[in-house]
């Protein structure tokens, strides 16, 4: 789902730029100095997995892993997934320094959304509910990062309206797959880590 140089408008650039900028802001000020490791790891794990594209027509589809990323950081998924996204830019040409601010508010503003959508689900005493919630992290920030791509494009011109539409409905398989990952790793995580989960400053 990333969007490479010279396809965007201006004004969809500009817009996206300044609100990389202030979600970028507002996740720097919540990350404790104790947090960082943990923040490194997730942009790790986000530019590992989303380095494997398979191609599909005009665009081409990756594991996001931006669900589980939102529920353990909150909005320090901003400026996570803002030096992963510029990392894979400047080192394999994925997406653009241009794109990088739209592409970061396409991956990350649903990491944020499904923070507060589930977090305290996840957190919580019942494990089927937290499996549940998992699931619906993963599947629903991949359906809204594939939505915001899909709107990036049209606002940009009419002429990307098939293009847009293809975005969205070739990720609904990576939608079910990331949902089936998130609840895992929830799972997981709820055995052997759980102050994990309790993620980051709200």
């Amino acid at each position: 789902m990333h969007i490479s140089e010279g396809v965007l408008a201006a004004p969809v650039l500009v817009i996206g730029a300044a609100t990389a900028v202030i979600g970028c802001g507002v996740g720097l000020k919540k990350i404790d100095y104790d947090k960082i490791p943990r923040v490194a790891v997730l942009s790790s794990a986000f530019f590992v997995a989303s380095l494997i594209h398979v191609p599909l027509g005009p665009t081409n589809v990756h594991l996001v892993l931006n669900g589980i990323v939102g529920i353990i950081l909150g909005w320090a998924s901003f400026p996570a997934l803002l030096v992963a996204l510029l990392l894979q830019a400047v080192l394999f040409q994925f997406g653009g320094i241009t794109t990088l601010g739209i592409n970061t508010v396409n991956m990350a503003l649903p990491a944020v959304i499904c923070f507060y959508l589930f977090s305290a689900l996840i957190r919580g005493k019942n494990r089927i509910l937290a499996m549940i919630a998992g699931f619906a992290a993963g599947f629903i920030s991949v359906f809204i990062s594939g939505t915001l791509v899909a709107s990036s494009l049209v606002f940009t011109g009419e002429e990307f309206m098939a293009t847009a539409k293809l975005v969205v409905i070739a990720h609904f398989p990576v939608m079910v797959i990331e949902g089936i990952i998130t609840a895992s790793v929830v799972g997981f995580l709820r055995k052997v880590r759980p102050k994990i989960l309790e993620g980051i400053e709200i």
